[in-house]
């Protein structure tokens, strides 16, 4: 049987004024309290940082400068055939404020918000990592390990 190929994504890491960003990439009918990182997949022929930019102005309305990789998390879904590895990076705020009627034009991203390394410990989030490396000052990336998808 035919595999679909791996999907190769970006993820911002983006901490402002001590605050994370964070977005439900769930539509509403699928109500999931899961959140992640802003970002997405990559197109034909675009680089990581150009989809970084790219997805994090479609979802949140905000421009960002893509600074250094800082994880590498990969996950799978055997029953969907489904791959995704993803590479975050660090992000700095270029302008913009987050706007409650924003609409991700592809309607995925119906919520966004930051949170505070304290708040985290109340959510559901992946991947787990994600605090660490946020609130850390540099060192060399991290890789997570091969794990099923979270809903």
């Amino acid at each position: 049987m035919p595999s679909r190929p791996i999907r190769l994504a970006a993820r911002a890491v983006l901490v402002h004024r001590d605050r994370l960003l964070l977005v439900n990439a769930y539509p509403p009918e699928v109500d999931s309290a899961l959140w992640c990182a802003p970002g997405g997949g990559a197109e034909a022929h675009e680089g990581l940082p150009a989809t970084l930019v790219r997805e994090v102005r479609e979802e949140t309305g905000l421009e960002v400068r893509v600074d250094a990789p800082c994880l590498v998390n990969e996950f799978h879904d055997p029953e969907r055939d489904w791959h995704q590895v993803e590479v975050f990076f660090r992000c700095r705020l270029r302008r913009g404020e987050l706007d409650a009627d924003w609409q991700d034009p592809e309607g995925i991203v119906t919520r966004r918000r930051w949170v505070a390394r304290d708040e985290m410990v109340a959510l559901q989030f992946r991947p787990l990592s994600l605090p660490a490396v946020a609130w850390e000052d540099g060192g060399a990336p991290r890789y997570d390990p091969l794990e099923r998808i979270v809903r």
